[in-house]
């Protein structure tokens, strides 16, 4: 295809192949009806029943089929990384091969980035997940918030349109920790949600157990944010403090005599003094390895196999 598409549909793979045919259908007749020009592009994230069968058969029909074929499972911020890397529409959408994200959804994300915005989110206003990914999600995000400071919402995920300023920005940052969600708030640009309708899992069950929730979280907050270091570095601070106050304690029982063994009251109070300094530098230390071990890995984010209806090389 040499025309540049108007829409590109970004969705990441993994255990939904199955469902990849209907996903297909459902998009093809979306987008015809909107009479925009689109490609969709999958990204095989090394999904276990062999999706990539599909997707390569699915491309093989369809030149709008961009197949990206990865050489094993990097997770699915990184599937859509590269989906990102690959579109080259003026407007993405990003969503879920498993026909949660309905594409019927499309239409009303796009007429409402006409309005004016260059992000518009889908807000799940009635998720349909089971009760413990429900509660999961919505631990995962309050604990996000709090730990990145910023607003976040668990009734949206990566479903939305996002404008080609958007899908640049986010490809120029260079972070090895890929979260989605995350990168689009960094980013800026006017941005707004808009509810959907989320329907039921067609396929497949959810590979976000609760561990894989929480080891995700952690990976986001430390990319995201040193706030943990800070809270560190007042923690630091508080025992510092209180060993103070202590010591002023001890030193008023010593002159009144209550205290009669001798040496007993400086040890503790160079136990609680110095131990908190240590909290405080260590905090400090912590600041700076992080900020250079994030800039010294060179690795490549992902690493793609085999492409299909693309000239890019591998």
């Amino acid at each position: 295809m040499e025309q540049q598409p108007h829409i590109s549909i970004v969705t990441p793979v993994y255990g939904c192949k199955t469902c990849l045919t209907e996903l297909y259908l459902r998009l093809k007749k979306v987008l015809a009806k909107m009479g925009k020009t689109y490609e969709i592009i999958m990204i095989n994230d090394a999904s276990p029943d062999n999706a990539w069968e599909i997707i390569a058969e699915l491309a093989e029909k369809d030149e709008h089929i961009i197949g990206v074929n990865f050489s094993r499972n990097f997770g699915q911020h990184y599937a859509i990384t590269a989906g990102l890397d690959f579109a080259r529409g003026k407007w993405v959408v990003v969503m879920d091969c498993d026909l949660q994200d309905q594409p019927e959804e499309i239409p009303k994300l796009y007429a409402k980035a006409m309005e004016g915005f260059e992000v518009v989110f889908g807000r799940r206003e009635s998720r349909t997940d089971g009760f413990f990914k429900r509660q999961g999600s919505k631990y995962f995000h309050k604990m996000l918030a709090y730990l990145t400071d910023t607003e976040q919402d668990s009734a949206i995920a990566n479903f939305g349109i996002y404008h080609e300023k958007v899908v640049n920005a986010i490809a120029s940052m260079k972070d090895s920790m890929r979260y989605f969600p995350a990168m689009v708030r960094w980013v800026g640009f006017s941005a707004t949600a808009l509810n959907i309708e989320h329907a039921e899992r067609s396929s497949g069950q959810t590979s976000y157990s609760f561990r894989k929730l929480v080891s995700l979280a952690l990976n986001v907050i430390l990319a995201f944010s040193d706030k943990p270091l800070r809270l560190i570095i007042n923690f630091g601070l508080s025992i510092s403090t209180l060993s103070i106050v202590f010591a002023i304690f001890q030193i008023v029982q010593y002159f009144n005599g209550k205290i009669e063994v001798l040496g007993w009251t400086s040890m503790i109070i160079s136990i609680w003094f110095l131990s908190g300094i240590m909290f405080f530098m260590l905090g400090i230390v912590g600041l700076y390895v992080g900020k250079t071990f994030d800039r010294v890995k060179h690795r490549p984010i992902y690493i793609v196999k085999e492409l299909k209806n693309t000239s890019d090389n591998v």
